[in-house]
């Protein structure tokens, strides 16, 4: 009995051995795999992380004015807010006061316009216009395309020589700015320096009329290649002739005088003249 006991304590005893040796391989691989797991956790993470810094860098973009969105503080579709161009919906569309077609001899026209700005906030560079010349009968005779420029709350004159019609007599003439044409953008003055007028004057002869006018430069800056353009108007304020010319400098605090000329006699007895001078808008960019 003795021995049987004894054999049977040291099977117990082995057995406990070989389950103490089986939790602590259990217990060594149970740490193995949860260290392999955090660090596949922590590489995952890493990744995805590189990931999507790599998405955002790709794919998105910031707001913007040019986006074709309304974000970012903008009161329309990429205008106002913090945009350099003001929303259009907001701001008087250009008038066209007046359209006339002048008779220059040997199938050419003058053609005069002004053009007003009502906004006396918000200028325009570069606006686009459509100008349509009619014969009798309303016949469209040509079209002609350019741009001009809109300081803020000024009239501007538009003065194109010489277009040649033709055997045709053009008899009218339309002047289109669609609304949607400027890009307006904020101006609160007028930064230019636009030369006055003084000393307005009618001579030559009956056939071959002139007018001199003396512009004076009120600033410190020398003013190079000044156009200016005269609206002679008859009865009822009607336009009866108009001219253009370029003065090629005028001196600091300095004047000029501006001569236009005609080669043949008015179509109506002169009773007011106006000479303006037509300064561009300084860059917007």
């Amino acid at each position: 009995m003795g021995r049987v006991a004894s054999r049977q304590n040291r099977t117990l005893e082995q057995n406990a051995a070989l389950r103490a040796a089986f939790c602590y391989t259990g217990l060594i691989m149970s740490w193995a795999a949860r260290r392999r797991f955090f660090i596949l956790l922590i590489v995952g993470a890493v990744g995805a992380a590189i990931l999507a810094i790599i998405a955002i860098a790709t794919f998105y973009k910031a707001p913007s004015c040019t986006d074709g969105i309304q974000n970012q503080g903008e009161t329309g579709i990429d205008c106002g807010g913090p945009c350099p161009y003001l929303c259009t919906a907001q701001e008087q569309p250009p008038t066209v006061l007046f359209t006339q077609a002048l008779p220059n001899g040997a199938g050419r026209t003058d053609i005069i316009a002004l053009v007003e700005n009502k906004n006396a906030d918000a200028a325009a560079q570069n606006v686009p216009y459509h100008l349509m010349l009619y014969g009798a009968g309303q016949v469209l005779l040509g079209d002609l395309q350019g741009t001009l420029d809109l300081p803020p709350g000024a009239t501007i004159p538009l003065y194109i020589p010489n277009v040649a019609s033709g055997k045709q007599t053009v008899t009218s003439a339309f002047l289109n700015i669609a609304a949607s044409a400027p890009n307006w953008f904020r101006m609160t003055s007028d930064p230019r320096i636009v030369p006055t007028v003084s000393n307005t004057a009618l001579g030559g002869s009956a056939t071959a009329p002139r007018i001199e006018a003396t512009l004076t430069n009120p600033s410190v800056t020398m003013l190079t290649n000044v156009r200016a353009v005269v609206l002679v108007r008859g009865a009822g304020g009607n336009v009866i002739a108009a001219s253009a010319t370029i003065v090629p400098s005028i001196a600091p605090q300095g004047q000029a005088t501006v001569l236009f000329t005609w080669n043949g006699a008015f179509s109506g007895v002169p009773l007011s003249i106006e000479v303006i001078p037509i300064v561009p808008l300084p860059s917007s960019s």
